[in-house]
């Protein structure tokens, strides 16, 4: 069992910066995907990036150059660094893990879910 705790979110006006947390209860740096998925009122949820164990990261085009995806293998914390910020990017964000080294490429596989964190842009 991996629980994920999800923190940082926030209200800030365009063009501002969040960090967004997700720790983990226990190590999953060797074995687990870890992603940051979000959800606006209204719309489906989609993915936004995610890292694999060896470090390999991927974004969705809507962040891409905008938000990083990080961990800290220590702290046994995962990061979404969140620049330019546009009122589009409002929404619920999780944080999500799968036992395994490849990132999928669909969200039903991500079996450990963090409570989310809500992130909120004005114009």
């Amino acid at each position: 069992q991996v629980q994920l705790v999800e923190s940082g979110g926030g209200s800030v006006q365009a063009g501002g910066s969040l960090r967004l947390s997700c720790v983990a209860s226990r190590s999953i740096f060797d074995s687990y995907c870890v992603g940051w998925f979000r959800q606006a009122p209204g719309k489906e949820r989609e993915g936004v990036a995610d890292i694999n164990t060896g470090g390999y990261t991927r974004y969705a085009d809507f962040v891409q150059g905008r938000f990083t995806i990080s961990r800290d293998k220590d702290k046994n914390v995962f990061y979404l660094q969140m620049d330019s910020l546009r009122p589009e990017d409002t929404g619920m964000y999780h944080c999500a893990a799968v036992s395994a080294g490849l990132c999928p490429l669909d969200d039903p596989t991500f079996g450990y879910w963090g409570q989310g964190t809500q992130v909120t842009v004005s114009s």
